[in-house]
């Protein structure tokens, strides 16, 4: 027999001869993955008399050297397809998946207070608008502030008729007489101290002590100008809030329909409607108010029986018997003696009612 030669490149490039037949009966897709399945792990692959004999046939009868391949661990296979897993990229436009096992995922970024974290869109949340910062009073309403902060301060009081000569009186070297005229009406014009006018507080001296009540003009006017100068939030109806008001200013100033109207003394056309529709809300609650004090008084029971028997609350009950007390003690009331008027006072600045529209209101916040 003589040697094998080497194969020259002709025959390298010329096909394979097809391998031999197998067995009949057998099955040609199962049997190497038979055998696959049974050879041990880490050993060269077993190869069967056919494919040995192709090989043979290939190479010319030369030697078939298999190098063994290094099977690669268990352990360390399942952390490696984890990885693989957990880096695989996202989806375009789509969120990466949050796990619900403990320990797993992402945490949410977020500052250590307990902040919200960026949103799942990808956005970032809206930083808050920084405040304003309020405006600088006038220096003479600073330094009446150091001296009384519970009538100048952030949340005033109202004061009292005749308090300019109060303050010469109390402080004849601080105060400059016309310096103190332009602070006190800044002063007075002030959203801060409108809205201390409006909520119907008394007048109080240099003391703080209460001397006598608002009067309900400037109550009025006082609601009407600090309406005027609020800004709608979303949704939010002024004129709906400001009617209410109107309506509950007119109730506690304890006066006839005909002497309220005769204070206020309305000229704006817009107001006078503003203030038709206030009065006729409280016409109807009057109407409301008189019908269930006349069934309450029928019924001889009790306020919280007689709320259970209406299906109402007993406060709202309470609140109509006592509307319709004070509207029958107003039409006793014998009918007022007009009074002479007023000589004008000297600090009429800090005294009249607040007119609509002033601008110097701005210069006072």
């Amino acid at each position: 027999m003589t040697e094998p030669t080497l194969p020259t490149s002709s025959d390298a490039s010329a096909p394979a001869p097809a391998p031999a037949a197998p067995a009949a009966g057998g099955d040609t897709r199962r049997q190497p993955k038979q055998e696959r399945s049974e050879r041990p792990a880490g050993k060269a692959p077993v190869l069967n008399s056919a494919m040995a004999d192709a090989l043979r046939a290939a190479t010319k009868g030369h030697a078939l050297e298999v190098a063994p391949a290094p099977a690669p661990a268990e352990s360390d296979a399942a952390p490696v397809q984890r990885q693989e897993r957990s880096e695989r990229p996202a989806r375009t436009g789509q969120a990466p998946r949050r796990s619900n096992k403990p320990g797993s995922g992402a945490r949410r970024e977020g500052p250590a207070s307990g902040g919200r974290g960026p949103r799942r869109d990808g956005g970032q949340a809206a930083p808050a608008a920084p405040k304003a910062p309020p405006r600088p009073r006038h220096p003479v309403v600073e330094k009446l502030a150091g001296l009384y902060p519970a009538l100048f301060g952030d949340q005033p009081l109202p004061l009292k008729r005749g308090v300019f000569q109060d303050l010469m009186a109390a402080h004849p070297d601080a105060f400059e007489k016309n310096e103190l005229k332009v602070a006190l009406g800044l002063h007075t014009r002030s959203t801060r101290y409108l809205n201390a006018v409006a909520m119907g507080q008394s007048r109080h001296d240099l003391q703080g002590q209460v001397v006598e009540a608002m009067a309900p003009e400037h109550v009025f006017h006082a609601l009407v100008e600090s309406f005027r100068r609020r800004k709608p939030r979303d949704g939010e109806d002024l004129q709906l809030k400001l009617r209410r008001r109107i309506g509950m200013a007119y109730i506690g100033s304890d006066l006839s329909r005909d002497d309220f109207l005769a204070k206020v003394q309305v000229k704006d056309e817009a107001t006078q409607a503003l203030l038709a529709e206030a009065m006729q809300e409280v016409a109807e609650f009057d109407a409301k108010a008189e019908a269930l004090a006349t069934a309450h008084a029928a019924s001889g029971k009790s306020v919280a029986e007689f709320a259970d028997m209406y299906g109402m609350h007993p406060a709202a009950v309470e609140r109509h018997l006592h509307r319709a007390a004070q509207v029958k003690a107003i039409a006793a009331r014998p009918a007022p003696v007009a009074a002479p008027a007023a000589p004008e006072a000297a600090d009429e600045e800090a005294e009249a009612p607040v007119a609509q529209g002033d601008d110097q209101a701005a210069a006072a916040e």
